[in-house]
């Protein structure tokens, strides 16, 4: 009971009139970043921490999950009226949303993607406030070894995650881990790594990692485009939106089915818990269920509305559950929830199996703000908005990423005021730069850098209470289950997929 109240008390906080305008702002930013090719929700989120030091920490996580799932759906966009996906979650959008476009079905394709972004978005935010009691109930009951094997496990779905470049997310990984280990023990007062210099006595800060990683990489990739423009002008007129045409027809809706967008949304939401899964996957997944589940298979791949549905009701939910490892365990969901834990360990936070009991009055309202911006701010902002946003995709590129660069590394400065961190930003940004360019996921490197201290940690805590005996991993109840669910992981998603393809 008093977890609803809290709920409650949420959604009037999000109501007030200093933090609603952070629950607009952020879902039109997230907006305009989803939409267009090359930016995503996870850089607004980046370029969004330097302020974090100055916003109210409400405040902040409030437009943080406000630009999360608005930059989920608003990829949409642009996967159905020019077949180029705003977000990489919204690939399997394109593939249905632009046949319909080419058919002058455009905007109904993009009504259609806003209703099951609501409804995915809705039942996930709904999911979420629903188990993340019974996600901490369940954390407590993990002793030391199960938190690193927990953590192990986490590690290894991310870099197995990573389809057909498996070594290269090992390595990505591996380098996180390394660079985290710079500056003071983590269990005893020495320093490690710093070169004999004291700016790195405290560590490398999440900061200039986060910009340099996805803001300052992505600024050099996108140099190598010689377009003046992200989006020719002329494809952008080819898309004519009018707002009536947004509204899906009754009946197509009831060919969908209620069955299909829960379906969807359960699909996504638990994809989502999955460490590093992401959008992409939890799109995929529903979409490859739909299409198996469907009357009318035939129909994907040239314009299927249920595909839409299942796409984007799926990685929409998966903004929801994304959530629940970070909250209950620390490790976060995806990239995007890996820099909202930034946030909040900026803040002196440090979320675990007691942090919703302790702190449920401060991210209550976050929860509220996926929530509405999923039942209100989608739905709306597309009806009123939509034929707009399909046009700041021409923007020119100098001004777009010039503007980029400043607020990346201004932000930077005025977050840590060191010259140094802002140079460290510069050097990520061309190591996360060179390693785009051979293959390397860069998230595993954020991933892998966040973890990689409370990886650390429990293992050497382990060892202690077990006196250097390395079976305590295996003896532990927790610590067994979760080593165990590694290896069913990793048979299904590395052994067994391949000899899937081969038969095929």
């Amino acid at each position: 009971m008093d977890y609803l109240i809290e709920l409650s008390k949420g959604l009037a906080v999000l109501m007030q009139p200093d933090i609603l305008p952070y629950l607009i702002g952020g879902y039109l930013i997230g907006t305009f970043f989803g939409a267009v090719p090359g930016l995503t929700s996870m850089l607004a989120i980046a370029l969004l921490l330097p302020l974090t030091y100055s916003l109210d920490i409400t405040a902040a996580l409030v437009a943080c999950a406000a630009i999360f799932m608005a930059g989920m759906c608003s990829g949409s966009i642009t996967a159905t009226t020019i077949n180029i996906p705003g977000a990489p979650a919204s690939m399997m959008t394109a593939i249905e949303g632009y046949p319909m476009q080419q058919r002058g079905e455009g905007a109904k394709a993009l009504g259609h993607a806003a209703l099951a972004s609501m409804i995915g978005g809705a039942l996930g935010a709904i999911m979420l406030m629903v188990m993340a009691p019974l996600a901490t109930e369940a954390a407590l009951l993990i002793r030391t070894p199960g938190k690193f094997s927990l953590i192990a496990f986490a590690l290894i779905v991310i870099v197995i995650s990573q389809r057909g470049a498996i070594s290269k997310g090992l390595v990505a990984t591996t380098l996180g881990v390394m660079v985290a280990t710079v500056g003071i023990d983590v269990m005893q007062p020495v320093t490690r790594f710093t070169f004999g210099t004291g700016v790195l006595m405290q560590g490398i800060d999440i900061m200039p990692l986060v910009i340099g990683a996805f803001a300052v990489s992505e600024l050099l990739v996108q140099s190598q485009n010689r377009a003046s423009r992200t989006v020719e002008v002329d494809a952008i007129k080819a898309s004519v939106i009018r707002r009536r045409d947004f509204i899906p027809p009754w009946h197509e809706v009831r060919e969908i089915g209620v069955y299909r967008y829960v379906k969807t949304a359960i699909i996504g939401y638990s994809v989502g818990v999955l460490p590093g899964a992401g959008g992409s996957m939890a799109a995929f997944v529903a979409y490859a269920e739909s299409m198996r589940s469907s009357r009318h298979p035939e129909k994907y791949g040239k314009g299927s509305v249920e595909g839409i549905a299942a796409a984007e009701g799926a990685n929409n939910a998966m903004c929801s559950g994304a959530f629940v490892p970070m909250l209950s365990f620390g490790i976060p969901g995806d990239p995007t929830t890996a820099i909202v834990l930034g946030v909040l360990v900026i803040n002196g936070l440090q979320p675990g199996p007691q942090f919703l009991d302790s702190q449920l009055a401060l991210v209550a309202p976050m929860f509220m703000a996926l929530l509405v911006a999923a039942l209100v701010m989608v739905p709306l902002t597309l009806y009123v908005l939509g034929p707009w946003f399909v046009r700041i995709v021409s923007i020119r590129r100098d001004v777009l990423y010039a503007s980029i660069a400043v607020l990346a590394l201004v932000g930077c400065y005025v977050a840590t005021y060191s010259i140094f961190q802002m140079g460290l930003a510069l050097v990520f940004g061309v190591l996360a730069f060179l390693l785009r360019r051979q293959g390397y996921p860069v998230a595993c490197l954020l991933l892998g850098f966040v973890l990689g201290p409370s990886l650390e940690e429990y293992c050497r805590r382990s060892l202690s209470l077990s006196d250097g005996n390395p079976l305590i991993f295996l003896t532990s109840p927790d610590s067994l289950f979760f080593l165990a669910l590694t290896g069913v992981f990793y048979y299904f998603m590395v052994v067994r997929k391949p000899e899937a393809r081969q038969h095929a």
